[in-house]
């Protein structure tokens, strides 16, 4: 995954009508988050996440590994592998299909997830947040906002998803599951997104955050049950597997989509979703807060 400008916290050229307050319009760090009132915080995040809309208008080329993503590895999967791994399903490409899209909803919301620190860390580097850090702003809003623009960031890959899934044979036989699985997958891609936040704000270049995220990528993803069952896999990798949070959000959102067991995945997912914001959050805001 190659390095991209950061659409959530990019100043946007002049002209964009959404204005954040200037250092002129208040006096720097009269204002901490606790003096800020959760109003304000929300329109500081209007503010921010209407800006780098604006940017992403101006620049479409920054949603493009949102757009190919989900084409691309959709398209792979299923006619390199859907064949011999849909015989051990019982019933060739059209079972891979249905089995493997689901899968792939997890794999999308790890994605943009990593791209986040990438994405935050050429911010630092470019004096973006230098400008931001100096603003009468609630902190946290610069971070929430991120979070905000890469979430439709992931729901426009999910969609695209779904439609290049519909195109080569996948079967949606639950649209309630369905919308409720796209709802899954945001709010755990949501809680990832803080540990790559944090890496943005910690390590010193963005060839680094992209290298580790390319560590943390692999094992969880190929590690788990998103492509392929793990019934064949080694017993220690089956340890992990069972363990690792894509298995259970991609066996959820099977569940949910085409049917079959639910309610554990479910719980495994949305706990982990809980532990990763409750942990990772107040440090990703106060690495934010402190980097000198």
């Amino acid at each position: 995954m190659s390095a991209r400008p950061s659409p959530a916290t990019t100043l946007p050229r002049s002209g964009s009508a959404a204005h954040l307050p200037s250092v002129a319009e208040a006096p720097l760090a009269a204002q901490g988050d606790s003096r800020i009132s959760p109003r304000a915080h929300a329109r500081h995040i209007g503010a921010l996440v209407r800006r780098n809309l604006l940017w992403i208008r101006q620049d479409p080329e920054s949603v493009f590994d949102a757009i190919l993503m989900p084409i691309v590895f959709t398209l792979l999967f299923v006619y390199v592998f859907g064949g011999s791994i849909g015989q051990s399903l019982g019933g060739g490409q059209d079972a891979y299909v249905q089995y493997v899209v689901p899968g792939l909803m997890a794999m999308t919301a790890m994605n943009i997830a990593t791209a986040v620190g990438t994405g935050f860390n050429e911010d630092f580097q470019k004096g973006v947040m230098d400008r931001f850090r100096t603003l009468p702003i609630g902190q946290g809003s610069v971070l929430f906002a991120k979070i905000v623009v890469e979430l439709m960031r992931m729901l426009v890959a999910t969609a695209i998803l779904m439609v290049v899934g519909v195109l080569v044979g996948f079967d949606i036989t639950s649209w309630p599951g369905l919308f409720a699985s796209v709802g899954l997958s945001v709010l755990f891609g949501s809680a990832l997104m803080w540990i790559f936040l944090v890496l943005g704000v910690t390590m010193k270049n963005a060839q680094s955050v992209q290298a580790m995220g390319f560590l943390v990528l692999m094992p969880l993803q190929f590690g788990s049950s998103i492509f392929s069952p793990t019934a064949t896999m080694p017993g220690w990798l089956q340890n992990f597997t069972d363990y690792n949070p894509l298995s259970a959000l991609a066996d959820a959102a099977r569940g949910l989509m085409v049917g079959g067991p639910v309610a554990h995945d479910l719980w495994v997912t949305l706990g982990w979703t809980a532990g990763l914001t409750v942990v990772m959050a107040p440090i990703a805001i106060h690495k934010f807060r402190t980097k000198s």
